[in-house]
């Protein structure tokens, strides 16, 4: 047994001692060693126990020594010996036979020749010493065969268009039998559907025949495990006989195959199974799997039922829903299953009675025993099967019945009882349990041992860990009888268990959440009849290692400086080392690079230091690390004779050669880097089964190679390009290369984020990420996911899916298993996951907290204790003391109050657990009760406690309003607090002028409660106040609501103050007005631009003006007209810019609107310029462009 924090390789699960040396490893949360392993011995007597053996079916390869296993511990050294189908068997008179030194391992070397087949038998082992015989199981030992496909000559198929059809596989009977798959002479697989499809019996099934499968080339494939070789078939040659010339590139509707072939539509009929019914035996445990394929045209549908109910959860449907499939099989899954075939044409049903029989399996298995002389204790065999096991027990490998008599044992059937047992007594017992399925053989030892504790662990550890991290001590102990042990913190206290602490079978504490309060001096008192013995562990909480400043990706031009930072913070007491990577390898410093405390300096940057930097600090328990990109650019300037640069042109003529088993040599010719290098070049690739025409990146490459080794992944039709990058950019891809196929392989990769949780009570769900398409490597892939309880010594049961989860059924509640994964697929498995700790499903608490109770109320807080419930209730992973607690009133009469229920919780695991709750209504009657929470449920409730807060200081009044009635006083009103959070005895009033930042003295006013204004006589009217209100209750007085009065009016201004949000100052409110200022603005600017275009038209319409016979116009359009007299300066007129006067007799006042005649900037009229005339003459001559609006808008064009 694996004790925490200890690689311990010498006790069982009663903390037994069972082998001469121990092995300690101090581990921290990480599971870096703190101090090496290192041997002591432990002389112990104890009878043998089998630690390896091969498995009972064991097949081997043949062109492999042949190894059988068999692997025990004791003390003494057990001595080994075989039998060999029943009889003893003489390894020294075999000189093919050696066994293997301290161990009972056999090896069968064939290279002096020999067959395997010859040693093929049932082998047993026996371990024994001066305690007992320990027995392995009985090993079937037999050799892999993989024979060849007998030779046969396949005459050619023929078959009428729409009719059914079989073509048998019948592959050799290999050890074990083989995988069978169909392909082509192309080595593709035979694409399956609805109506065509491989049976379990490997024989392919054509549900009708189309004229496209007419082929020369269908191939069975036999797969054989052991000697990884796959053997073929003679192809097979179907001719399929149609009635019309079949082209494939006719467009046939894909619901419609037949109609237009003129094929005979049929109804269903079985093709496997055959008749009406049928039945299966299936093993407990075993993988069930029914299969139902139907002929018809159309191609019939097929649906399953199971009598008396439903197909529950583990029924998987598969091939097209032609199999029906339960991976692990149990009594639930026996009865009859029924499966429907029908098409448009009819439907038939297949009945198949399935009968689930058991090998034995263990309810509860004998465990070792260690007495004490006069001790009483049982070994107990308690295993169920169908039929029901029968169970023998034997003492040292022979039969009980036939072993010396013993006074103190009895057997009572699957029972050994012990009374007052004695020295000298202690023997290895063995149960086997047996029916025609299967058998169980279990080896228990009863040892009599009589020793005072001991301590096995090192004396005095030092334990550093990270504050919050579950944490484990340390104390691995013996004795008989078995000691009692406790554990004490500095000395004090009654025993440390429960709560915040665990203390496991095996002596380990453990702390669930390492807090700084934890840290002190731990000692572990093991005790029995014959004394004592203790040890100390001494552990120190340490704050974690944090990067707090990060690099950040960032780009440097060539020749400049880049600076990463790594800023860190860290427990003082703990050194710390801190590296640099680029691109996940150690970074060379040398001259150049520059590391401080805080950051990396790479000055001068080029394109060799472009990458990935990571800075990973490290002390002894923990570490971080960040990472951050740095891309190099082009220099930013350039002489003037510089040549242009671009970007390259793609590389060409790419040639693949050398091709190996997951690599292959790709070489092309760059193409012109147009004055700028090539500094890298980077390898795409496409496949063309899982994401086909998706180019993805595979690597990149200096910018001075043209020939690379391409690492491959197994399984995958390669096809490649190269593109060129320089400092202005990327390259077009090239034109791609020859497809390259490579071999399948097992799986190399081991899937991601495994985890198991319970979904519900009685299960727990183990999930896992799938796979990447690429990472498949072989075809069928499938996962192998195994489990069992922690700690318990049971063996592991597994399941092989293709799915990304699986549920276990049945477990008991929230209670911790060893899960590992593997992937595996046609070719082989892949590598096993570690092993990770998952839960199954939680439950709700059955029990309440109990003695709920309020301590010392304060006006806005309570402290609250209660006694807190037994863990076991609890049912699941412990989160908190959660308190709901409610607000029933105000003691104030008339306040209505809020009754919304709040909650808060308490994460406490101490024996006398407190908390406070915080934040409540002064003056107030509250109800509350708690429940105890795990990550999923609540428990039931507490006993309800009522509790009353004190009176506190009332918030602040709800407004206060300033109304200057006259130049004599001003008036003050206001509004009691909406929460008074007690008796208002009365309200005080501070006030005093100002003037700027000149104050003058304090007048203060107190008023009773029912007092809501106040009136305050003016000495001057130019007096400006700043006021300050607050309401009191006996505990004090409030929060202060201030305001200022304003200045001096003839009218009354009133001003109010309140404690409401104001709106000026929201978002909406400003958006708002914003919008409507816009509005207003362009508004005025369209009136302003038709204004300004309403007064250029011929000023000829005016009828009362004479006008020369030429108009001349302006270079802004408009036109010029003037008289002979034109040469008097106008009314306000300006020096024109060549320095002369233009002059008019011309009156401002006669032709505008009123008023002297203004300029703009740019020196024309602000205004309309119009004609003095009647409104209707006016409004006539007046330019119909102006007045329309669309016009004004394209004018600002």
């Amino acid at each position: 047994t694996f004790m925490p924090g200890y690689s311990l390789c010498v006790c069982d699960l009663m903390g037994v001692v069972c082998c001469l040396v121990q092995c300690f490893q101090i581990l921290n949360p990480f599971g870096i060693p703190s101090e090496r392993p290192r041997p002591s011995l432990l002389p112990v007597k104890q009878p043998p126990t089998i630690v390896k053996q091969s498995l009972k079916d064991y097949i081997v390869d043949p062109r492999d020594n042949i190894i059988i296993e068999c692997e025990a511990k004791g003390n003494p050294v057990p001595m080994f010996s075989w039998r060999r189908n029943g009889k003893f068997f003489n390894v020294g008179k075999d000189p093919r036979v050696t066994m293997r030194k301290r161990s009972g391992t056999l090896e069968i070397s064939f290279r002096s020749g020999g067959r395997p087949e010859d040693y093929e038998g049932e082998y047993q082992c026996f371990a024994s010493n001066d305690f007992g015989t320990a027995l392995t199981n009985k090993i079937l030992l037999r050799v892999s065969k993989s024979p060849l496909w007998p030779k046969e000559v396949l005459e050619p198929v023929v078959v009428t268009e729409g009719s059914p059809l079989v073509l048998s596989c019948n592959p050799p009977p290999g050890l074990p039998p083989p995988l069978t798959f169909w392909m082509n002479s192309n080595m593709m697989s035979i694409a399956q559907d609805r109506r065509v499809s491989m049976g379990l019996n490997g024989d392919l099934y054509f549900s009708n025949v189309l004229a496209k499968d007419s082929q020369t080339d269908y191939s069975c494939n036999a797969r054989f495990l052991f000697t990884h070789t796959i053997q073929q078939k003679n192809p097979y040659t179907l001719k399929v006989q149609t009635k019309e010339p079949y082209n494939d590139t006719s467009s046939v509707n894909s619901t419609d195959l037949y109609s237009g072939r003129k094929v005979t539509e049929t109804p269903p009929a079985f093709l496997s199974p055959t008749g009406t019914d049928s039945s299966m035996m299936v093993l407990r445990g075993e993988k069930l799997q029914l299969e139902c394929i139907a002929s018809g045209v159309p191609t019939p549908s097929i649906k399953w039922f199971k009598k008396g109910g439903d197909l529950n959860q583990k029924v998987k449907l598969e091939n097209y829903n032609k199999t029906l499939q339960i991976d692990s099989v149990s009594e639930e899954d026996a009865g009859e299953y029924m499966c429907m075939a029908n098409n448009q044409i009819g439907s038939i049903r297949h009945s198949i009675y399935v009968q689930v029989k058991a090998a034995p399996y263990w309810l509860d298995k004998p465990s070792n025993l260690v007495l004490a002389p006069n001790e009483n204790g049982r070994l107990v065999c308690r295993t169920n099967g169908n039929p029901k096991p029968d169970i023998q027990w034997l003492v040292n490998g022979e039969p009980i019945g036939s072993s010396l008599p013993n006074p103190s044992r009895e057997v009572v059937g699957d029972t050994i009882i012990f009374r007052s047992v004695q020295t000298g007594s202690s023997a290895v017992y063995q149960c086997n349990a047996s029916n025609q399925h299967g058998y169980l053989l279990a080896n228990a030892f009863v040892s009599i041992l009589d020793m005072a504790p001991r301590m096995l662990g090192p004396k005095n550890q030092l334990i550093k860990v990270i504050e919050n991290n579950r944490t484990f001590l340390d104390c691995p102990f013996f004795g008989s009888p078995l000691p009692e042990l406790r554990w004490f913190k500095n000395g004090q206290g009654s025993g440390l268990d429960g709560g915040h602490y665990r203390v496991y079978i095996n002596g380990t504490l453990e702390i669930k959440r390492a807090l700084a309060e934890d840290q002190g001096t731990y000692t572990c008192v093991a005790s029995n009849i014959l004394g004592k013995e203790e040890n100390q562990v001494r552990l120190e909480v340490k704050e974690p290692t944090r990067i707090v400043r990060a690099p950040e990706h960032q780009s440097a031009i060539r020749g400049t400086m880049a600076r990463f930072d790594c800023r860190v913070k860290s427990d003082a007491s703990l050194p710390i080392t801190v590296t640099w990577l680029k691109d996940d390898k150690p970074l060379s410093l040398g001259w150049r690079l520059k590391k401080d405390e805080d950051s990396l300096s790479i000055p001068s940057v080029n394109e060799g230091d472009e990458g990935v930097y990571t800075c990973t600090v490290k002390t002894e328990i923990d570490q971080d690390t960040a990472s951050a990109r740095l891309t190099v650019l082009g220099t930013h300037t350039h002489p003037h004779n510089a040549l242009p640069t671009d970007r390259p042109d793609p590389p060409t003529d790419l040639e693949l050669s050398d091709p190996a088993a997951s690599s292959i040599r790709l070489t092309w010719i760059p193409g012109d880097d147009h004055n700028s290098p090539v500094t890298r070049f980077v390898v795409q690739f496409e496949e063309d089964h899982w994401e086909r025409g998706k180019w993805q990146n595979l690597s990149s490459y200096p910018g001075d190679l043209n020939s690379v080794v391409l690492q491959l992944s197994p399984f995958i039709n390669y096809q490649f390009r190269v593109l060129a990058v320089n400092s202005v950019g990327q390259s077009r891809p090239s034109r791609p290369s020859q497809r390259y196929q490579t071999s399948p392989a097992p799986p190399d990769t081991i899937p991601s984020d495994l985890k198991g949780w319970g979904t519900n009570k009685n299960n727990m769900e183990i999930s896992w990420e799938p796979l990447l398409d690429t990472e498949r490597n072989g075809p069928n892939l499938k996962y192998l996911v195994w489990w069992r309880r922690k700690d318990t010594g049971e063996d592991w049961s597994n399941v092989t899916t293709e799915k990304t989860k699986h549920i276990v059924q049945d477990t008991e509640t929230y209670v911790p298993y060893e899960i590992k994964l593997q992937a595996k697929n046609d070719i082989g498995p892949g590598p096993e996951s570690n092993i990770i700790t998952g839960y199954s499903g939680e439950d709700k608490p059955t029990a309440p907290p109990t003695d709920l109770r309020v301590f010392k109320p304060e006006s806005t807080k309570v402290s609250i204790h209660w006694t807190p419930v037994d863990p076991s209730t609890v049912q699941g992973e412990f989160k908190e003391y959660r308190v709901y607690y409610w607000r029933e009133a105000s003691m104030v009469k008339g306040l209505h109050v809020n009754k919304e229920k709040k909650t808060k919780g308490f994460y406490s695991t101490v024996a006398q657990p407190t908390g406070i709750l915080t934040d409540l209504h002064p003056y107030s009657h509250y109800r509350m009760f708690m429940v105890v929470a795990n990550t999923r449920y609540e428990g039931p409730p507490s006993n309800h406690v009522e509790f009353y807060t004190k009176e506190g200081v009332p918030d602040v009044p709800t407004s206060l309003k300033i109304v200057q009635r006259s130049t004599d006083y001003i008036r003050l009103e206001w509004e009691k607090p909406v929460e008074p959070n007690g008796i208002l005895i009365g309200y005080t009033l501070k006030y005093q002028t100002v003037n700027g930042s000149q104050v003058g003295r304090m007048v203060i006013e107190s008023f009773l409660p029912n007092v809501t204004s106040y009136k305050l006589r003016l000495p001057d009217r130019a007096l400006r106040y700043k006021f300050y209100l607050a309401a009191r209750t006996q505990v004090g007085a409030g929060e202060v609501l201030a305001v200022e009065s304003p200045h001096f009016t003839n009218e009354a201004t009133p001003v109010v103050v309140t404690n409401h949000v104001d709106i000026a100052t929201q978002g909406w409110f400003i958006g708002l007005m914003c919008a409507i200022a816009l509005i207003i603005l362009i508004l005025l600017i369209v009136c302003f631009i038709k204004r300004s275009r309403g007064g250029k038209y011929p000023v000829r319409d005016k009828k009362d003006l004479p006008l020369e016979g030429v108009d001349q116009k302006g270079e802004d359009g408009s036109f010029d007209y003037h008289s002979d007299e034109d040469n008097k300066p106008l009314q306000g007129s300006q020096n024109s810019l060549d320095g002369g006067v233009k002059e008019s007799d011309d009156s401002l006042v006669d032709y505008g609107e009123g008023g002297d005649g203004q300029f703009n900037e740019d020196g024309s009229f602000i205004g309309q310029y119009t004609v003095k005339k009647d409104k209707d003459e006016t409004e006539g001559n007046e330019s119909s462009e102006a007045t329309s609006p669309v016009n004004a808008i394209y004018s600002l064009a």
